[in-house]
């Protein structure tokens, strides 16, 4: 393959000669923490700045528009698919994102000096600072990349596999309205309801989730452009953020502007807690729907058993015909690692110190994997498991109708203790509830048999059942 010297503020540095990136870029391949890669869409984010920086600073006179034309070309190609090993770097780096904002201005210029006739390396040409990064710092462009990149992932993944979820477990709670389960507290029983109820709370809550989302990606599209290092916006023209950000809004379609304050929009991550809080609650609904879908599927013989889970695969390489509930139980995981990525957020944001925050790439990696796990698990559980459902009737109705929960109506008509002592003396003969309160004459038992009816108990529901 054979190298290339290039030479930085720091001396010469040896790069593979078939490299997009430069100097800078080599460096850092040797000062980050090696696990992993940052996240391609916060890269392809960056590169959508830089394009549509190339393009203004061209407007504005500040760059050569044969240049401007030539880094729109390489941002183009990036965006297309092309180059995507070209951006090396572990997102455990310097805390600015520089590592990674430098790849990119090496990546762009290198390619925009070949399509211009020049050579990787010519910075004569097309040069990564005095071009890409023109009116620009790693501080206020690394944090606009984020913003970007986390409100299209929101946008056109997140949102669209929670509400698609949503409406899915909402079809579920109609087709289950009319099947009377017992429910359950503290794992114990309780009060009739109904699966449709049980559906309904979850469509509501993971709606609720996708509304949080939307609220989230608003806040991120404020962007930090323009305060460049430390907020005072030196080094850039005073109409350059403005017009950036009202081409990536074009570009978009999100509604996009500038920060209120640049001082704040550096050092703070506002934004990026607020979107990583929305994405953590998503998770926790997803994590109680697969809780309660394993439970209710348990069995088939020793469970709950009211369910029934799409078989997708053996479940035991011991136990010939056992089945797992695989999809919940991998939603559970994906769950749990939105909610440590949550934690890494926050401790991201620990990272302000005076005018700058230095674990931004850390915020960024935890970001756009929430917003990856999330719309696999939504996806997945939606596909997989729930379009499958399906409902043991028999079993929802034998569970109800020998609980000693349904005497709880009896302690509203008769007292607690006269109902508690029905409930003692059926449990104690094996019997149900009925027979020993008719026997027991505590009441009428054309009365008897009103009150322990299950559809009475359900709330607004019984009048849906008739």
């Amino acid at each position: 393959m054979g190298f290339r010297v290039e030479v930085d503020t720091l001396g010469e540095v040896q790069v593979p000669g078939e490299a997009l990136w430069g100097a800078q870029t080599q460096r850092a391949l040797g000062n980050g923490v090696g696990v992993g890669r940052l996240p391609l869409p916060l890269v392809r984010a960056l590169v959508q700045v830089k394009r549509a920086a190339a393009r203004v600073n061209a407007c504005l006179g500040l760059i050569p528009q044969d240049i401007a034309d030539a880094v729109v070309g390489a941002a183009d190609e990036v965006l297309g698919g092309r180059w995507a090993d070209q951006f090396p770097l572990s997102p455990f780096q310097t805390g600015s994102g520089t590592s990674t904002n430098m790849n990119v201005n090496e990546v762009l210029a290198n390619r925009a000096s070949e399509l211009l006739g020049g050579r990787r390396g010519d910075k004569e040409r097309v040069h990564p600072n005095d071009h890409v990064n023109r009116c620009q710092s790693s501080n206020d462009a690394f944090p606009t990349a984020v913003h970007l990149a986390m409100a299209l992932e929101l946008r056109e993944r997140v949102e669209v596999a929670a509400k698609s979820l949503a409406a899915l477990l909402e079809d579920k709670a109609a087709g289950f309205a009319d099947v009377v389960k017992l429910g359950r507290t503290h794992l114990m029983d309780a009060l009739p309801v109904t699966v449709g109820q049980e559906f309904g709370a979850y469509a509501h809550a993971v709606s609720r989730g996708a509304r949080q989302l939307v609220v989230a990606r608003k806040a991120l599209c404020e962007m930090p452009l323009g305060g460049t290092a430390v907020g005072t916006g030196m080094n850039a023209h005073p109409e350059f953020a403005a017009r950036v950000i009202a081409a990536l809004a074009e570009d978009t379609g999100l509604p996009l502007v500038r920060a209120g304050n640049p001082f704040e929009a550096l050092s703070t991550r506002a934004a990026a807690l607020a979107a990583s809080a929305a994405c953590r609650e998503v998770a926790v609904v997803l994590a109680k729907v697969a809780n309660d879908l394993r439970w209710m599927a348990s069995g088939p013989d020793g469970g709950l058993g009211e369910l029934r889970l799409p078989a997708l695969q053996p479940g035991s390489s011991i136990m010939p015909g056992k089945v797992n509930p695989v999809v919940p139980e991998a939603v559970l995981q994906a769950a749990a690692q939105v909610v440590a990525n949550d934690l890494a957020v926050t401790q991201g944001a620990l990272g302000g110190v005076l005018e700058l925050n230095l674990m931004m790439p850390l915020i960024a990696r935890n970001l756009l994997e929430q917003a990856e796990l999330l719309d696999g698990a939504c996806r997945l559980m939606a596909e997989r498991c729930v379009a499958g459902i399906e409902v043991d009737r028999e079993r929802c109705l034998a569970l109800v109708e020998r609980s000693l929960a349904l005497v709880t109506p009896l302690a509203r008509s008769l007292g607690y203790d006269v109902a508690a002592r029905v409930a003692k003396e059926a449990q104690r003969r094996g019997v149900p509830l009925l027979q020993v309160a008719t026997e027991m004459g505590v009441a009428p038992e054309a009365e008897l048999r009103r009150l322990l009816d299950p559809t009475t108990m359900l709330g607004a529901a019984a009048s849906d059942l008739g």
